[in-house]
């Protein structure tokens, strides 16, 4: 246990230092930093970044946190980008963010393996599970979350489409623009699809011509709906019904809303006869291998 010691307590300083930097009392800014926001031109208006701290820690640690999550997300079969994921659900960090956070859980599940590993009296081989389970399982309880989110923001535009097809051809069809409708459905929602139509418009007041920030929008998707959404709106310039189009694709939506729902329902109807099944085929064997087996006795008698 003593050659445990000198590396708890330096990673004991180390953690310390990493929480308590951002007390005043433990980390007093210099002057210059003080005086940096009243400097003529902005001058360092940046706070200064410690040897010690959070942000220094960040920096060092997140090229080689993203290079190795990227690598092991592949390795378990991750095939879409990370960056997409995080764009697609609104996320307030990046990449690099998201991978430093991620190799910190992976680190505390190697500590509570390594110590669990310690403490239970397990062979080397149990030993060396523990603790490689204990980081991969952290790293992918945090994958699975922006997964899980990602699939939610999905399933959340599917669902919310038809409406939001049916309100832009109402728009369309009383006077407005696509942008004019398309800009009242996102400032008016609070959904999933208000969110990227928001996206959207920043996108064309950037300078984006309106189909391309639309294409955009449907390769981050990733849905199916939406693609077909937006095949129907870039054909504004064209077509001369669009507002029917766009009703005729919301009834399409809703057509295979209906038939997954009752997929869902045919699939769960099958699932409730499976105890039941298995509650009548077992006493059922029990009572024919009772006559079965009395018979082989009087055979051998």
């Amino acid at each position: 246990m003593t050659a445990w010691l000198l590396p708890s307590g330096l990673a004991l300083w180390v953690g310390l230092s990493l929480l308590l930097h951002r007390l005043r009392w433990f980390s007093r800014p210099r002057l210059e930093d003080r005086l940096g926001p009243y400097v003529p031109g902005g001058m360092g208006v940046r706070p200064r970044v410690g040897l010690l701290s959070a942000e220094s820690f960040a920096q060092a640690v997140g090229p080689l946190a993203r290079s190795l999550g990227d690598r092991v997300s592949r390795l378990f079969g991750v095939g879409e980008e990370l960056h997409r994921r995080l764009r697609r659900i609104h996320a307030e960090y990046d990449v690099t963010a998201f991978r430093v956070r991620q190799v910190a859980w992976s680190l505390c599940g190697l500590a509570i393996g390594t110590l669990v590993a310690l403490v239970a009296p397990t062979p080397p081989a149990v030993a060396v599970l523990f603790v490689v389970g204990g980081a991969l399982l952290a790293f992918l309880v945090v994958e699975q979350q922006v997964a899980r989110a990602s699939d939610a923001w999905k399933r959340a535009l599917f669902l919310e489409l038809p409406v939001v097809s049916e309100q832009t051809a109402m728009l369309l069809g009383a006077g407005f623009s696509l942008n004019g409708a398309l800009e009242r459905v996102a400032t008016r929602g609070q959904g999933a699809v208000a969110s990227d139509l928001e996206r959207v418009l920043r996108r064309v007041r950037q300078g984006l011509d309106t189909e391309t920030a639309l294409r955009e929008w449907a390769d981050l998707a990733d849905v199916d709906a939406v693609t077909k959404f937006v095949a129907v709106l870039s054909l504004n310039r064209e077509a001369t019904d669009l507002g029917r189009l766009l009703t005729e694709e919301a009834r399409a939506i809703r057509r295979d809303v209906q038939r997954e729902l009752v997929e869902t329902m045919e699939r769960r109807a099958q699932q409730v006869w499976i105890p039941v099944a298995v509650a009548t085929l077992v006493p059922g064997v029990i009572f024919l291998a009772i006559p079965f087996m009395a018979a082989l006795r009087s055979l051998d008698l």
